[in-house]
């Protein structure tokens, strides 16, 4: 099976075809369709739900309390197997949600404020009204510090209810909901940052601060090494780890640092690519000069597509289909019984995503249009507007992430059942709500 674009506006001939390519192929067109990796990370989910369930209960779950680090001297660090999926695996996807943000404000749907401001007021609705709710039911109880939990929305389960109903989504809904999604991971960050790290090392925290002052200081100069920023960075993100600020931040302000324009321009790339390709027609594969022009074109490639959009792609399969996965498998587990979804921390968790998170939407949003700050995207009625204030009360991984932070173990448990239990629910009211008001696909 041939790798090269039908497109007939891409005058490229295909590249030759190998065997192994009739496996690896497919696997690449799965792994590059974004709703994918909501079944993937579904799947995960419900097969932790099994195992701490079932008489495998109490070997998985101690699994990920196995100790797991390193000894130099009289130094050690040492954590169990969760903690480096959460505070270690999971600072890739915070860099890659940086990643996200910074595209959205460069060039992306956020970068201007009348464009942006139904989604930031959905948002900023949709994170005050659950976490105003939660407290209402928690103040002064255990709980309280759960606050956070009900506040963000999970983004790879989002797109994977949209993809049920392909395109009868309005492509301005479609975009709302995503955009909503990148504005709730901002105030989740801002969230885990203020409202969940603990008492600071300011020597560990000087320490990061310089290795991001090196980070600005590379790019000044011209450093386009991958591997360069990525030791720096794990040096940060020992120094944020160690600081009090949750090392996960550090991902966020190493993909929010990173370049959005490519160092070499179209036009130049174009011309180089040309001017090679003059020089390389009919030339012996063994010259030398020809290997030098080879590299230079493929440096060029390389260095003409921006590093945001290289590492975004370059990282988004693994953080999709690895990293999400893995932490769901880690932290979903959770022994599941009746009688715990009426515990107090699991019913205000419920409130806050199942009713506050789609009472915020809608309501910011009525009071951005009404007014006049925003207006309705194109073909987007209000009982979208609802349908998608449901969807975003799927709150999935960032929630489980800040319960993790938030409260103590004998409390944890429960707010994950209040966490998938909502989730649940509002994923299928906004998908049933969607069915019932969009227009029903023409019939061949």
């Amino acid at each position: 099976m041939a790798h090269g674009s039908k497109d007939s506006s891409v005058p490229l001939p295909p590249l030759p075809a190998e065997p192994v390519q009739r496996i690896t192929g497919p696997l690449q067109r799965f792994l590059h369709i974004q709703a994918a990796s909501g079944l993937v990370l579904l799947c995960f989910t419900v097969l932790a739900l099994f195992l701490a369930n079932s008489e495998w209960a109490d070997p998985f779950l101690s699994l990920w309390k196995t100790k797991v680090g390193f000894r130099f001297g009289d130094y050690e660090f040492m954590h169990s197997l969760k903690h480096w999926i959460n505070d270690g695996l999971m600072t890739v996807f915070f860099f890659v949600i940086g990643l996200e943000v910074k595209r959205e404000m460069a060039v992306g749907e956020l970068r201007e404020l009348r464009q942006a401001s139904l989604p930031i007021a959905a948002a900023l609705g949709g994170m005050a009204a659950p976490a105003g709710l939660y407290l209402a039911l928690q103040s002064g109880q255990p709980g309280e510090r759960g606050w956070g939990i009900p506040m963000a929305t999970d983004i790879a389960f989002v797109v994977g209810c949209l993809a049920l109903l392909g395109n009868r989504v309005p492509h301005g809904l479609r975009i709302l909901l995503l955009s909503l999604a990148i504005v709730d991971d901002i105030g989740a960050i801002l969230v885990i940052a203020i409202g969940y790290s603990g008492a600071l090392n300011h020597a560990a925290l000087a320490w990061g601060g310089a290795g991001i002052f090196a980070v600005l200081a590379m790019q000044r100069l011209g450093v386009r090494s991958v591997g360069v920023y990525t030791f720096v960075g794990i040096g940060i993100w020992f120094a944020f780890h160690e600081s009090g600020i949750h090392a996960t931040i550090a991902g966020v302000i190493l993909g929010v640092l990173t370049p959005v324009r490519s160092w070499i321009s179209p036009g130049l790339w174009s011309d180089m690519a040309g001017r090679a390709m003059d020089y390389l027609k009919g030339e012996d594969g063994s010259d030398p000069q020809r290997q030098q022009v080879l590299e230079r074109v493929e440096a060029a490639s390389r260095e003409a597509r921006p590093p945001l959009v290289r590492l975004e792609l370059m990282l988004h399969p693994w953080v999709s289909f690895a990293i999400m996965p893995l932490f769901a498998f880690a932290n979903a587990g959770v022994p599941v019984h009746l009688g715990a979804f009426g515990e107090p921390v699991a019913v205000a968790v419920m409130v806050g995503l199942g009713v506050g998170k789609p009472l915020g939407v809608v309501l910011a949003c009525f009071l951005a249009v009404k007014l006049g700050l925003a207006r309705l995207p194109e073909r987007v009625t209000w009982s979208a507007i609802v349908a998608g204030g449901f969807l975003a009360g799927i709150g999935f991984t960032m929630a489980l992430f800040i319960a993790g932070l938030a409260l103590d173990e004998s409390l944890i448990d429960t707010a994950k059942v209040g966490i998938l239990g909502a989730s649940a629910i509002c994923a299928v009211i906004g998908l049933v709500l969607l069915l019932r008001c969009l227009p029903k696909p023409r019939s061949a």
